[in-house]
């Protein structure tokens, strides 16, 4: 027989044995045919794009929607069961699965990642039977907890009595309130992740997901598997559950309010915008930015210290890389009872260290390097997942980069010289002049008019040739410099264009002006503005899918702000056919790049065909 037939004939009905089924409808112990995990890597032949090949595994067995737990990699019965047995391991070490299973219809090999070591077996196990081992594995329960959860009563409204309380089988938000979308497979290890730890005991976690991912998605659907599960409400079932997400921008603070919508059911609505004094103490689910919790009233009392102590049960710091290190820590301080879930875009790093030292602080101390034990220990986040490996996957836009020096920048700007040949030149009166000026320096210290006047000719150059009307988003040094070359933009594009904003400064978030070019930037069916100019506003948390250029006319020292920059261009945006964006790189930011960045080996051959 062929594979096909192996399945229909041999494979399916020992997994139907064995209590799995293939009718979704029940929500419970079933399996999924074929199922595609990862798209494919996005690959530019020129400037055309291929996808390589999807990855995708023949069974995915899943406890519940919200619980994958095995791969079942299928062979013809002409063939070895053990010629499927690597893939499989492969494929449930990428999910994160604790088994993997290789078959030809005949013989089974199963191979378990607590053991690490494989068995024949003559059936597959029941789902019974695996859940229990993978409890006992992870160390998430006892013998006395499982019978407990097993005869629970499950909450109003869910299918599946055998889930009540235990939030890692409860199902994810229906695809139907959150805009269809379902975790993909890197969210789901994520949420699973975290709720493990938080199982265990842990009272902190922290995510490291590259911008682009979806980390905001995952915050909502951990907050929906452990409230409506019921178990983040279990220690006080006489009040609901309460969270507290925390940002440090507006528009962070209303994107997370807007992705918890679901959990409005139009009767009632348990979000609430925290936007001043007095504090409102009669909602369940609270948005946040720290500097108005920070903030003060007419008593000096901080706007968070009128919050009780035992107040929330879950906090969530939004890029709590840069947030304000002492800012946050003194609030979580004052919530010290809560789950602390922290989220960031970088990985670890020398200026996020007491990030990652206070969100890790109860993981266990892995090897920096397993074959080179000189280089120490450290403690790694509940879950990280890179710009590389989401460019690998083909989840996020891959890159090229076309880097620009100019003679300045080469060689640096000899003061004396540059004034006697009649250059533009502006120093600040509190400034001491330096004989010697370079990249680091320039707009900063000295003010070179001539200098940006001819990036932007050049940069004018290069927009003509790869496209005028694709969005761009160009990282200035500080806004006065922002505002001149979004003025010089405009009159180089504005009359060929027609367009009286092809090119704006975008400083502030304040003011339905800026709210507005945000809004139409970021929007695919818009034409204007193309270009966005701007020093840091524009850096983090403004999604722009159809953004194509990334552009650097300010150095940067720092490896967080630059993964954080780039990530406004890692984007897909299908319905620009962007998939893919140019870093255009005048001032060397491009040597941050390192391995978080790049994609893991050689692209794969593109597919036959057009």
């Amino acid at each position: 027989m062929n594979e096909a037939d192996t399945r229909a004939t041999l494979i399916e009905p020992k997994l139907r044995a064995a209590g799995w089924t293939d009718r979704y409808v029940t929500r419970e112990y079933f399996y999924q045919r074929d199922h595609q995990y990862a798209p494919g890597r996005i690959i530019l032949v020129g400037d055309q794009v291929r996808r390589g090949r999807p990855r995708r595994v023949d069974y995915l067995l899943r406890l519940t929607e919200g619980m994958p737990i095995a791969v079942v990699e299928a062979k013809a019965d002409t063939e070895a069961a053990e010629a499927g047995l690597e893939q499989a391991k492969r494929y449930a070490a990428e999910l994160g699965l604790a088994f993997a299973y290789a078959t030809n219809g005949r013989d089974i090999i199963e191979y378990d990642f607590a053991l690490h070591s494989s068995r024949n077996l003559a059936q597959f196990p029941s789902p019974e039977a695996l859940w229990g081992r993978w409890r006992l594995w992870a160390g998430v329960g006892t013998a006395a907890e499982l019978l407990q959860a097993a005869e629970a009563t499950a909450p109003a409204g869910y299918m599946g009595p055998s889930a009540a309380g235990d939030p890692l089988r409860h199902p994810y938000c229906p695809a139907s309130l959150c805009g269809n979308r379902q975790p993909f497979y890197f969210q789901e290890r994520a949420i699973r992740e975290v709720i493990t730890r938080l199982l265990r005991g842990q009272r902190r976690a922290l995510l490291a997901m590259a911008t682009g991912t979806g980390k905001t998605f995952v915050a909502f659907q951990i907050v929906w598997k452990l409230i409506k599960s019921g178990w983040l409400q279990r220690r006080h079932p006489e009040r609901p559950a309460r969270v507290l997400f925390l940002a440090d921008r507006v528009v962070l603070r209303d994107q997370a309010y807007n992705t918890f919508s679901p959990f409005a059911d139009g009767s009632s609505d348990p979000r609430y915008l925290v936007q001043g004094h007095p504090a409102n103490l009669y909602r369940d689910l609270y948005f946040a930015i720290y500097q108005t919790l920070w903030s003060a009233d007419e008593q000096g009392r901080r706007l968070f210290e009128r919050f009780p102590p035992q107040f929330f049960d879950l906090v969530i710091i939004d890029e709590c890389h840069r947030s304000g290190f002492g800012t946050w820590r003194e609030i979580l301080g004052r919530f010290d009872a809560a789950i602390h879930l922290g989220m960031t875009a970088t990985p670890k790093q020398d200026e996020n260290v007491d990030t990652y030292a206070y969100f890790c602080a109860e993981e266990p101390e892995v090897a920096i390097d397993p074959e080179h034990a000189e280089r120490g220990t450290w403690r790694p986040p509940a879950y990280q997942y890179s710009l590389g490996q989401g460019i690998d996957d083909g989840f996020l836009a891959t890159y090229k980069v076309h880097r620009v020096r100019t003679t300045l920048d080469a060689d640096g700007l000899h003061l004396q010289d540059v004034i006697e040949q009649g250059a533009e030149v502006f120093i600040p009166e509190a400034v001491e002049p330096r004989p010697l000026y370079t990249t680091p320096q320039f707009e900063r210290e000295i003010t070179l008019p001539d200098r940006t006047r001819a990036m932007v000719r050049h940069l004018a150059t290069l927009l003509r040739r790869y496209g005028a009307m694709d969005k761009t988003l160009v990282f200035c040094v500080d806004m006065e410099h922002a505002r001149l070359v979004a003025r010089l933009l405009q009159d180089e594009f504005g009359p060929e264009t027609g367009l009286d904003h092809y090119a704006v400064p975008i400083i502030s978030e304040e003011g339905e002006e800026g709210r507005r070019w945000l809004e139409d930037l970021a929007d695919s069916d818009k034409q204007a503005p193309v270009v966005a100019t701007t020093a840091e506003l524009l850096s983090t948390g403004v999604d722009v899918p159809p953004c194509k250029n990334i552009v650097f006319m300010k150095s940067l020292s720092s490896p967080t702000l630059f993964k954080q920059i780039i990530g406004r261009g890692s984007r897909l945006d299908p319905a620009t056919d962007k998939y893919w964006f140019r870093i255009i790189d005048f001032t060397g930011a491009s040597r941050l790049f390192d391995q978080w960045d790049r994609p893991p080996g050689p692209p794969p051959e593109p597919p036959p065909g057009p």
